[in-house]
C-alpha cells in the first residue's frame, strides 16, 4: 500500500543558524515512507533540499522570509560566459519558491500551509483563524516561530511544525534563555528541533509530533507524541 504519510517541517536555516537537520531525524526520515512534503518556507540550502527531494519526490514549497536564490557568486562570474547552461541547469535544481501559500487535499480535508510571516500579529490565533477561512481550509499549518504548536480552534486545525534543525527565532522573546535549566532542550540557544507527519484517513488526521530532547549528560533522544483531530460534519460549527 503506498504511504499516505504528509511530512511537515520548516524553517531549517541552513548554514546560518544551524549546521544541519540533526542525524537522528535523518534516521527516522527514510525514502519510500513519506507520500508528500510540505516545506513551510526558509529551507535556504541545497544540499537539505537535495535531501528531502530524495525523501518524497512531491515536495511541495512556500516561501519564506529568508528564502534567497542559493547560487555561488564566483563561481557566477568565472562562469557568465563559458557555461551559461550549466548554471542555468544548477539554478533550475533548487527552485526558489515565490507562492505564499499553498492548499493540497487529502481525503476529504483541505490543508493549507504559509511561512506565516504575512499573518499579523505573528502566530496569533485569530489572524490565523482568519487566513484559514481565506483559504477555506480545515488544516492550516504554518511557520516563522520555530517552535512547534498544535490546537483546534472553532472546528479548524491548526499546527506549526516548528524548525527541524531548531535554529533561533528573532520572534522569540526568551531569546537566549534555553537550556539554563539543566536539561530538556536541544542547545543552550534555539529552540527545540522538531517536525511532524500527518496521517490523513477520510476525515480524520491523526499527528506525529517528533522533538530532539537532550538530558543534563549531553544525550539525545527522539520523543514522539500523537494528536489526533477529526473535521466536523458541515454545519457542525457554529
Amino acid at each position: 500500500m503506498a504511504s499516505r504519510l504528509v511530512l511537515v517541517l520548516g524553517d531549517l536555516f541552513i548554514p546560518d543558524r544551524a549546521i544541519d537537520i540533526p542525524a537522528k531525524f535523518k534516521k527516522l526520515l527514510t525514502p519510500g515512507k513519506i507520500a508528500q512534503i510540505l516545506c513551510l518556507g526558509n529551507l535556504t540550502s541545497p544540499s537539505a533540499y537535495q535531501f528531502l527531494k530524495h525523501l518524497a519526490p512531491d515536495l511541495q514549497l512556500v516561501k519564506g522570509d529568508f528564502d534567497i536564490p542559493l547560487t555561488n557568486s564566483s563561481q557566477q562570474t568565472s562562469q557568465t560566459t563559458q557555461q551559461p547552461q550549466q548554471q542555468n541547469a544548477a539554478e533550475a535544481s533548487f527552485p526558489i519558491p515565490t507562492a505564499l501559500s499553498k492548499v493540497v487535499t487529502h481525503g476529504s480535508l483541505r490543508i493549507g500551509f504559509t511561512h506565516g510571516d504575512s499573518i499579523l500579529p505573528p502566530g496569533d490565533p485569530d489572524a490565523l483563524l482568519i487566513a484559514a477561512r481565506q483559504m477555506d481550509v480545515d488544516v492550516l499549518c504554518w511557520g516563522g516561530t520555530c517552535r512547534f504548536e498544535a490546537y483546534e480552534m472553532e472546528g479548524k486545525f491548526f499546527i506549526n511544525p516548528g524548525s527541524a534543525t531548531g535554529a533561533v527565532s528573532w520572534l522569540d522573546e526568551t531569546l537566549g534563555e534555553e537550556g539554563e535549566d539543566g536539561g530538556g532542550e536541544a542547545g543552550d540557544y534555539g529552540s527545540v528541533p522538531s517536525f511532524v507527519l500527518m496521517d490523513v484517513q477520510g476525515d480524520v488526521l491523526v499527528l506525529y509530533v517528533y522533538q530532539l530532547r537532550v538530558d543534563g549528560e549531553g544525550k539525545e533522544t527522539v520523543g514522539v507524541e500523537k494528536v489526533s483531530f477529526r473535521k466536523e460534519p458541515a454545519g457542525a460549527v457554529a
